[in-house]
């Protein structure tokens, strides 16, 4: 790529620029990087008529060439700015590369964006969005971690687009909150994350990259900080004029409008909007369901912390709603395939992880049995419903059917005899034929 004088107009510190900038070590492209005045300024210069004429929307980062070739989209800035190599050195590499492009924008980023951003103090901290983001968040590590199991990277052998945008995406994640325990069990994903930040190319333009070592939590007063500029003015005219609840009511609601609006021109950042186009909820496929005696969470409490055989399974069928909760009898389809012990407790620990939405309405007990190269995986899964779960929601269909299914009968004794054997890891497992190797459980 013969690319000489060519701009790239940014803030600083732009994990979105920074994408073209890695995309330019590797192919050679010169690049000017415009980050202030008098160049570039942030809020003042994207506004101007000459920038708005290239970039309708006035967002960064924006790139022009020497010829007057104007981009804006940073991965298509990117793309440009790559060679072959980067973008995929055949057709099959090049829809790769392209694929994970988009996981990072549609699966990455949302979360991302909405656990991090309170913590920096560009918007307003909500309890109940970041914890669905950390949810979101292990449900993509997961997926990755399986991924690079067996890769160094995601596309090839080598740095691609894809290692490149991805890892540039989970920047702020590993900055800020991805803290050891947090990350502890996805190990593929942070040496990935290790051995691309650490690529010369990364490192020309995003210098060390620390790991974080404590979770970083949101700052009322950093936010306060940002905001001077919407909230305040508001406060003093209100307060001025008029006192009296009412006015304080009307007050709260129009600062709440304002937090949920954002953002505050000072920091606009392009990716605000990702986070503020929150997918829908889900709608829950047991709402219909009438209300249960039984308390999932609180046989989970006495399994977890009292003896299995003298006081959780009793619990269990003391209070067990058959009409409200069914068991489930699995068998892992493809024994032959099963070869280390370790590897195929993976695929156990891989689908629970990849699983976690579905925690609230499920237990389960899921065994390894018999020796390295010659084994089985079986369990005893407690679901809502009387249906197969997995079924009832995309979240949850997950690795569910490399398993054959069968549904018990709870008042039989071959079903009490399996949740006896299941839950407390001993017994003959007559239907089994090779001994337990080593179980886990879904809590």
């Amino acid at each position: 790529l013969a690319v000489a004088n060519d701009t790239l107009y940014t803030y600083p510190e732009n994990w979105r620029a920074f994408k073209a900038q890695i995309a330019a070590q590797y192919s050679g492209a010169r690049l000017k990087v415009a980050t202030s005045a008098p160049a570039f300024t942030f809020g003042q210069t994207n506004r101007t008529p000459a920038f708005l004429n290239n970039f309708p929307l006035g967002k960064v980062p924006a790139y022009q060439g020497d010829d007057g070739f104007c981009l804006f989209e940073s991965n298509a800035i990117a793309h440009y700015l790559s060679n072959d190599t980067l973008r995929g050195s055949t057709p099959q590499a090049a829809a790769q590369v392209l694929q994970w492009v988009s996981f990072a924008d549609s699966e990455i980023i949302p979360p991302a964006s909405a656990w991090v951003f309170p913590t920096l103090g560009i918007m307003q901290f909500n309890k109940q969005a970041t914890e669905q983001a950390k949810e979101d968040v292990k449900k993509f590590l997961a997926v990755l971690n399986q991924h690079l199991n067996t890769r160094t990277f995601l596309v090839g052998e080598r740095v691609t687009l894809a290692d490149i945008t991805v890892a540039c995406s989970m920047l702020w994640l590993y900055k800020q909150v991805l803290e050891p325990s947090f990350r502890q069990p996805y190990p593929n994903v942070t040496r990935w994350f290790v051995t691309c930040v650490n690529q010369p190319q990364f490192k020309a333009v995003l210098g060390e990259v620390k790991l974080c070592e404590k979770m970083a939590q949101f700052d009322a007063k950093k936010f306060a900080e940002m905001q001077p500029k919407k909230e305040t003015p508001s406060k003093k005219e209100k307060g001025g004029k008029e006192a009296g609840k009412p006015q304080e009511k009307k007050e709260k609601k129009k600062e709440e409008k304002k937090e949920e609006k954002k953002p505050d021109p000072e920091e606009e950042m392009d990716d605000c909007d990702a986070v503020l186009a929150a997918e829908p909820k889900a709608k829950d496929p047991f709402a219909h369901l009438p209300k249960s005696a039984f308390v999932m969470d609180e046989f989970k409490r006495k399994y977890s912390n009292e003896d299995t055989l003298t006081v959780a399974i009793p619990h269990f069928w003391e209070h067990f709603d058959r009409e409200g909760y069914s068991i489930w009898h699995s068998q892992y389809k493809y024994p032959e395939e099963l070869t280390l012990t370790f590897k195929s407790c993976n695929l156990i620990t891989g689908m629970f992880q990849r699983l976690d939405k579905l925690r609230k309405n499920a237990f389960a007990s899921v065994i390894l049995f018999g020796t390295n190269n010659d084994s089985s995986i079986s369990g005893i899964w407690v679901f809502r419903g009387q249906e197969l779960a997995f079924t009832l929601s995309e979240d949850w269909q997950i690795d569910y059917e490399s398993y054959d299914w069968r549904k018990l009968d709870p008042n039989s004794e071959e079903c009490k005899t399996m949740v006896k054997e299941y839950f407390a890891w001993e017994g003959d497992f007559k239907h089994v034929g090779k001994a337990f190797n080593q179980g886990k459980i879904f809590k």
